[in-house]
């Protein structure tokens, strides 16, 4: 295909719509949302004496070096003796997008953000999840607010709920962070221009990390996963490379992990239903069995996050390099999360890989629509008004969730195997270690690195499973429609 620019931007666009197209998304936003977002130009206002002014605390946003929809902040108090509160604020964004509008119609069809190399598909208008809904720096905006008090052991021990005004201190980047904070990179500028805040990440830090062992104790699986991020030169797609884990990325893991589930537990309380968010037990236990039996360790005949994390914890201090494999091959077996409704009363499966029990999506309603339905459900509860959802319609929600949750995965993964059959085009007959993400009546997948992407194995797959690892050749390649085919290596 024609490598300039425009070209290769242009072709990897057309491939993404299309995907939104044949996956039931929508790539575009209907005249009528437009039409509201016209009407949009400011971001929300609220006179009500309730609402708590935290605009002098030294909240910080930390996400990736290029995103603009900022969801959450954090702050922390370590006033209270043997004890810290960790304040997490979520963008208001129900204060702008109402139910039953048209943005919200939108966002309620398409449920998530979807993001590729060519293009980010955004759940909202970029003019509000980008700005007036995001909690961008130096800007005033509604909140909702999980205040909880962690102590000395990583337990949380109160929590509450409420609305805040907030103000974003300072915009952070992941790599940056998670650099300085691993003693390897310098103070980012954002940490150095405010007067403690460096004291204040730390302190985050420390607090990220014992809620990090306590759920690991009680086997939260540290699992190792490549993602991967589009490197562009020249405005060319350049590679693919993975996106690797930090101390930064873990606060904020830790952080929305405890908000999810103190709200989780706010709306039990309350006696509202609700959405949660779970991961059932694995049904190809005995496949991660096998692929532990391979490596010489046991592990029992019944699904136990406990044994598996440890399992996981042995290879990585003895194995490091092929961890993320591992890694992926466990997290193939484990299967998919899925969104669910949860009734007051009614026993509710947990989340297997995380190690919790109360669980549920709120920290991130500019991009995923289930956080906006926990959002109104939370202020339905604090204002003491009923439901904005029925049963019935929280139960559809739920199922539509987790279906375009998935449509959107296809998109992404579509797009990338665009992107990385273009960078592999010139390379046919190029041999490659790669190890087995997927084998099914449908076919067997494998995963390649540079560029980081996976492919189907059309000649010789019989007797692969997931997990192995194999020699595979690359046979043909078509950009147009993602298709990566390899054979395995006889040689």
């Amino acid at each position: 295909m024609n490598t300039t620019p425009a070209a290769q931007g242009s072709f990897l666009l057309n491939v993404a719509r299309q995907a939104m197209t044949n996956n039931g998304l929508q790539p575009d936003f209907g005249d009528a949302a437009l039409k509201q977002m016209a009407s949009i130009t400011a971001a929300a206002r609220d006179p009500s004496p309730d609402i708590r002014d935290l605009r002098q605390l030294l909240w910080c946003s930390i996400d990736n070096d290029n995103s603009r929809d900022l969801d959450q902040l954090s702050v922390a108090d370590p006033s209270s003796p043997g004890a810290t509160r960790i304040l997490v604020a979520i963008a208001d964004v129900d204060a702008v997008v109402k139910p039953g509008s048209p943005i919200d119609d939108h966002a309620r069809i398409n449920t998530t953000s979807v993001y590729t190399p060519a293009a980010i598909f955004s759940m909202l208008p970029e003019k509000l999840s980008t700005d007036l809904t995001s909690l961008g720096e130096n800007q005033e905006r509604l909140a909702l607010v999980a205040d909880m008090t962690i102590n000395a052991a990583g337990v949380v021990v109160q929590s509450d709920l409420y609305r805040a005004w907030v103000v974003n201190r300072a915009k952070l980047a992941y790599n940056a962070v998670g650099a300085w904070l691993a003693g390897t990179g310098p103070a980012p500028a954002g940490v150095a221009a405010v007067a403690g805040m460096d004291q204040q990440l730390r302190t985050q830090d420390k607090v990220a990390q014992s809620l990090r062992a306590v759920r690991r104790a009680r086997g939260a699986l540290d699992l190792e996963t490549i993602e991967t991020q589009p490197v562009f030169s020249g405005g060319i797609l350049s590679d693919l490379l993975p996106d690797e884990p930090n101390r930064a990325k873990q606060l904020i893991e830790e952080f929305m992990v405890a908000a999810n589930g103190v709200t989780a537990q706010f709306l039990t309380a309350k006696g509202f239903s609700a959405l949660r968010r779970v991961l059932r037990e694995p049904k190809r236990w005995d496949r991660i069995v096998a692929l532990a039996a391979g490596l010489g360790e046991t592990l029992p005949a019944d699904p136990s996050a406990p044994a598996l994390n440890a399992f996981l914890a042995k290879r990585r201090q003895s194995a490091p390099d092929q961890y993320p494999d591992l890694s992926l091959s466990v997290v193939k077996l484990l299967g998919s999360g899925e969104y669910v409704l949860d009734k007051p009363g009614q026993a509710i499966a947990g989340h297997f890989g995380l190690a919790v029990v109360d669980y549920t999506h709120s920290t991130a309603p500019n991009r995923r629509f289930p956080d906006l339905i926990t959002q109104r459900l939370l202020k339905a509860a604090l204002t003491k008004h009923a439901s904005p959802y029925g049963d019935a319609e929280l139960q559809d929600l739920a199922a539509h969730c987790t279906l375009q949750e998935h449509n959107a995965a296809k998109v992404e993964r579509a797009v990338n195997k665009s992107a990385a059959a273009s960078l592999l085009a010139s390379r046919i007959g190029a041999k490659f270690d790669a190890i087995v993400t997927g084998a099914s009546d449908k076919g067997t997948w494998v995963r390649i690195s540079s560029p980081t992407t996976e492919g189907k194995v059309v000649k010789g797959f019989q007797g692969l499973d997931v997990g192995d690892r194999v020699r595979v050749v690359l046979l043909h390649t078509d950009v147009a429609h993602g298709f990566i085919d390899f054979a395995r290596d006889s040689a």
